[in-house]
């Protein structure tokens, strides 16, 4: 196995894990860079106007990039308890399987997300001054599906063979071309919200491009012949089976926080860019429990199909108590000064108020997802797709989306009560997935003593 590989099945836990979890954080830090940029210049170089737009806009894209990216994670899952199970070679045959249904999924992206851009943003409440722009800038992602749709796929295939340098690499060169294109286009050309869409999508394509050259320089763990890029239904199905309740999870839950988005739209153009702004900080702040959640499926995954559960509960407690320690630090500072972080993307006061009144709700949630997120990459490791997707939607539509509608309805509205649906959704989840645990340790050791 090539050195960039890892094997998480032997010696130690925490170290391999954490140095396993830091590429995937600042892969993910450099990923939220993308629309924190866009929207950070758009902020500078153009009225609230643009800004309501690229932040509408953004949370569209990122919701159906999120998609993407959570589905491909049934590929990461089967490559980690493939060789985990010391079937390596079989991996040819799941990456020329994933390309083919990926390219499927990409084409529907490429027509679709276009064509229906303005009843996207019509469903969003986009403020009528910015819904123009709004629909300009899903048009212009949705056309750029295809690079988007195929740079998530390559990052799972490296996470799922223990590589998270690589998917690094290029979406740090992607993220070079992003911040260049904004500045040319939006602050040079001033295109606004077009340029930073524009500036997106060409970036995107170049990281594609880049990661096929370092792909083909690469040994991989397994080979990857002309005779492996063929459409296996049973590698598909599995790939599906493992990734779909992940997507239809995260899709769920990306309503839910659409559904909110859509809820404050209503309340006028400033608090329409506050709740921009906040959602960008939110990427930041969320970035370490995030990154575990991600490096847990790729560790347990591995560690399960070697038959070393322990190993993966062990992580699973190093990875919370890691990733709670860092979350104290980040609600302080949310907590305190949400101002700061918010007038990183806007230098309109009353903007600035509004996102940090907001950031107070996410300032708790911060101390919750450390422990939510690892649960879920835990079950995901596990093959337990269905029960996060369960725990995802009771979260997101039993409590998130019914919160927020009743705090919207009270008196004066306050961008900080609406946002406690989050937290008070987490704190269920929570609960779900500790019954799960017990649930999943009492069935392991049944079959262990059978």
């Amino acid at each position: 196995m090539n050195n960039r590989d890892t094997d998480f099945t032997k010696g130690k836990i925490l170290s391999p894990l954490l140095l396993f979890m830091i590429p995937v954080f600042f892969s993910m830090f450099v990923q939220s860079l993308y629309g924190a940029v866009d929207l950070l210049i758009v902020g500078r170089f153009s009225d609230s106007v643009h800004v309501s737009a690229v932040a509408t806009g953004s949370q569209i894209m990122f919701t159906l990039t999120n998609l993407v990216a959570s589905f491909s994670m049934g590929a990461t899952i089967l490559l980690g308890q493939r060789i985990g199970q010391g079937r390596g070679e079989e991996g040819g045959r799941i990456i020329g399987t994933g390309i083919f249904l990926f390219a499927a999924i990409a084409l529907v992206f490429t027509v679709f997300v276009p064509v229906l851009a303005p009843s996207i943003a019509s469903v969003m409440r986009a403020p009528e001054e910015a819904f123009d722009e709004t629909v300009t800038y899903i048009r212009i992602c949705g056309l750029g599906s295809l690079f988007i749709i195929a740079y998530n796929l390559i990052g799972s295939i490296f996470r799922g063979i223990g590589d998270s340098r690589t998917p690094l690499l290029t979406v740090l060169i992607a993220s070079g071309i992003n911040i260049a294109g904004d500045l040319l286009l939006v602050a040079g050309f001033r295109m606004a919200t077009a340029g930073a869409a524009i500036a997106t999508v060409f970036a995107q394509a170049l990281s594609v491009v880049i990661s096929f050259f370092i792909i083909r320089r690469r040994r991989l763990p397994f080979t990857v012949s002309r005779e492996s890029f063929c459409f296996d239904r049973a590698v598909a199905g599995r790939i599906t089976m493992l990734g779909l309740p992940i997507a239809l999870q995260d899709l769920l839950v990306g309503v839910s926080f659409l559904i909110i988005t859509a809820i404050v739209n209503n309340l006028g153009l400033t608090a329409s860019a506050a709740i921009g702004v906040a959602e960008k900080v939110c990427g930041f702040i969320m970035l370490v429990p995030s990154a575990f959640g991600q490096a847990m499926a790729a560790f347990v995954a591995q560690n399960y199909g070697a038959g070393e559960y322990g190993r993966a509960k062990k992580a699973l407690r190093y990875a919370i108590s890691v990733s709670f320690a860092l979350a104290v630090a980040m609600f302080a500072l949310t907590w305190f000064r949400g101002d700061l972080l918010s007038g990183i993307f806007s230098n309109d006061p009353q903007v600035i108020a509004a996102s940090a009144d907001y950031l107070k709700a996410y300032a708790i949630d911060c101390l919750l997802t450390c422990f939510l997120f690892c649960f879920i990459g835990f079950f995901n490791g596990l093959g337990m797709t269905r029960f996060v997707m369960t725990q995802g939607i009771v979260g997101a539509f039993c409590v998130r989306v019914p919160v927020s509608f009743f705090m919207a309805a009270l008196s004066p509205v306050s961008l900080f009560r609406i946002g406690l649906a989050t937290p008070s959704s987490t704190i269920v989840q929570i609960v779900l997935c500790a019954a799960a645990l017990i649930w999943a340790n009492r069935k392991i050791m049944q079959k262990r003593t059978n």
